[in-house]
């Protein structure tokens, strides 16, 4: 799967290589194009959409957005820059497998991200997930990189399994599944060294917050990707808000 600028899956999976433990792969959550090209112009190798920021930008809940205005958005943003572009799809919006595999292809974008929460906002059975990741594996073939996202720190296990457990056995599937990298979001840090452990040589991808760690830390406790959910429309929303302040107040911004 290409855009035909050069940003292929191999290109995003070789971002995820051979990393040094202190210098995990950053990659900002853009929500349109303008914030793609920001991010690329600033020297970022390959971005990440968040599909709550999507969400926001298009004036949805998150959760909410209909796929077809997903992954509009996820093309204009994919063809707005020449880096790889891995775009959030949620639990994969029903679609049968190979039509979502050919969405993707037809957006340009070279990677996604899948999570395991049900539409109900429970989680999915794993062992049936995992299956899904494998068609959605061998449907796409290896021009696809896939992050298998694992909810189990922001939805409670079904059957009580303390959190951690129930994400290094979730990990372990959906990565036997043919997972390229594995998400479990909002884990603690200090689970990091477990989940990376289960994992063996895969990418394990952590969420950078306001105020917690380091990316240096993060890839050091065992994080080989850092992303942002919708941290960072949140910080330019901020800015925002505080710009149309100005204005109000009569501020002509000459400054």
């Amino acid at each position: 799967m290409s855009d035909g600028g050069g940003a292929t899956s191999d290109v995003l999976r070789a971002l995820h290589r051979g990393r040094a433990a202190d210098d995990p792969l950053v990659l900002p959550g853009p929500w349109d194009a303008v914030s793609a090209r920001a991010f690329e112009e600033a020297g970022f190798p390959a971005l990440a959409t968040p599909s709550a920021g999507i969400a926001a930008a298009l004036g949805y809940e998150d959760g909410a957005t209909p796929a077809a205005e997903m992954f509009a958005a996820v093309a204009r943003i994919a063809r707005s820059v020449s880096v790889p572009v891995t775009a959030d799809l949620e639990g994969g919006y029903g679609l049968p497998t190979a039509e979502l595999v050919e969405r993707v292809r037809e957006s340009g974008a070279v990677g996604v991200n899948l999570e395991d929460s049900d539409p109900a906002g429970g989680l999915k059975d794993p062992e049936a997930h995992a299956a899904w990741l494998a068609e959605v594996r061998a449907a796409a073939g290896p021009g696809l990189f896939v992050n298998a996202r694992v909810d189990v720190y922001i939805r409670k296990a079904p059957d009580g399994t303390a959190p951690k457990d129930a994400a290094v056995a979730r990990a372990r599937l959906y990565a036997e599944a043919g997972a390229d990298c594995v998400y479990p979001i909002a884990a603690p840090p200090t689970d990091l060294p477990a989940l990376r452990a289960a994992l063996g040589g895969l990418p394990l991808n952590a969420l950078a917050v306001p105020g917690g760690l380091s990316f240096t830390e993060l890839g050091l406790l065992g994080a080989t990707r850092v992303t942002f959910g919708d941290g960072l429309l949140v910080r330019a929303t901020a800015g925002l808000t505080a710009l149309a302040a100005r204005l109000r107040d009569g501020d002509a911004l000459t400054d």
